[in-house]
């Protein structure tokens, strides 16, 4: 099973790394190979709240995410977006930025930090809406329940999530992105900026999530439909038409989604190398393998098996907003990013394992029971 997964991203790092020592020698390899780590170790929460969404795909979109959503994810994400970013901020046509990035790689590092407040706002944005439209739905399973239901009572208020959101970037836009961080370790003011930016990002998440889940739950309703008129009818075609644009919407989200996880392992990747072709070789193998974890962990049943593992994953992805909307204003290593996830992530595990073995117990005392009181 996990050879059949991961056998693509097993050879992606091979031609990866190949490509990288020829490109530039041994030590092309090693810098490879770190931010390949680096982007697994930001992602794997990315990867648990992915295996969310994909669940509800048939086979067809899942390879969809694994063909298509890898070359958005690989190509368009770790080496089109940063050059596209210093185009748009530097207001340079693409040809030049593709130079730039190329032949004065100083320069080019320069400009994407530079975009850096506007990226974090965006995706710290995105991110923020997803945390808090998890925290604030009233849910069967809980984990930290001291916490998630009262929550899940405040969640009742209309629009709460978007408010709190708006609340978090006026914060944000007038604290840490007055003094926001430019190459050199200068702070300029970027308060316009990143509240552009940030309302951005929450229009882009009401749109696609909001139409995801305006499919899907078209699609519930049509099923339910046709299952009670299957016998006169025999089923009809629009139930598929509809589960087509669940699906498209639902892709949709997730490109979105590991779009907004992808910022900070970009930026981040800049304290490594900033010679693009090894970014994109280093982060691409990184994208690879947690596409592949997204399909194990659909396919495994992992998230049914270790039920608060996704509860987990959102709590990092609330803290990954956070971080995002402070290094607008200051420097965070990727280390504390990464610990912070794995961490959340662990933490779910153990409590999930915690909660199977208590319910396990449980169940064997009731059998014995029963099997006592049985003549």
């Amino acid at each position: 099973m996990i050879l059949k997964t991961f056998r693509w991203a097993f050879a992606v790092t091979a031609l990866g790394l190949a490509v990288g020592v020829l490109y530039d020698g041994w030590a092309a390899f090693g810098i490879v190979a770190i931010l390949a780590v680096l982007e697994i170790s930001l992602s794997f929460d990315n990867a648990v709240v992915n295996a969310g969404v994909l669940k509800k795909m048939n086979a067809f979109w899942q390879k969809i995410f694994l063909t298509v959503g890898v070359l958005i994810a690989v190509f368009g994400m770790r080496l089109v977006f940063p050059v596209v970013i210093v185009a748009i901020t530097a207001k340079l046509n693409p040809y030049d930025a593709v130079q730039l990035a190329v032949t004065d790689k100083d320069r080019y590092q320069e400009l994407v930090t530079d975009a850096h407040p506007a990226i974090a706002a965006f995706g710290g944005m995105f991110l923020l809406m997803i945390f808090l439209d998890f925290i604030f739905e009233d849910r069967d399973i809980q984990w930290l329940r001291w916490i998630e239901r009262p929550l899940a009572r405040l969640g009742k208020v209309d629009m709460l999530s978007v408010c709190i959101a708006l609340i978090v970037l006026l914060i944000t836009a007038f604290t840490f992105a007055t003094h926001a961080h430019q190459h050199g370790g200068t702070h300029v003011d970027k308060a316009e900026t990143v509240l552009i930016s940030g309302i951005a990002g929450l229009i882009t998440y009401l749109v696609v999530g909001g139409m995801s889940g305006f499919f899907e739950n078209r699609l519930e309703e049509e099923e339910e439909r046709e299952e009670e008129a299957a016998e006169r009818s025999g089923g009809g075609g629009s139930a598929v038409l509809l589960a087509g644009r669940a699906a498209f919407f639902m892709f949709l989200y997730l490109e979105v989604l590991d779009a907004s996880f992808s910022f900070d392992g970009v930026i981040g990747a800049f304290a490594i190398t900033n010679d693009i072709v090894l970014m994109a070789l280093g982060l691409g193998i990184g994208a690879m393998y947690v596409r592949s974890l997204t399909v194990y962990l659909v396919r495994q049943g992992t998230l049914d098996d270790y039920v608060y593992l996704e509860h987990g994953a959102h709590y990092a992805i609330g803290a990954l907003a956070v971080i995002l909307m402070v290094t607008i204003q200051y420097q965070i290593n990727e280390i504390i990013t990464g610990l912070v996830g794995v961490i959340l992530i662990g933490w779910s595990f153990w409590s999930s394992v915690r909660r199977n073995k208590a319910l396990a117990a449980a169940e064997g005392t009731t059998e014995t029971s029963d099997s006592v009181r049985v003549p």
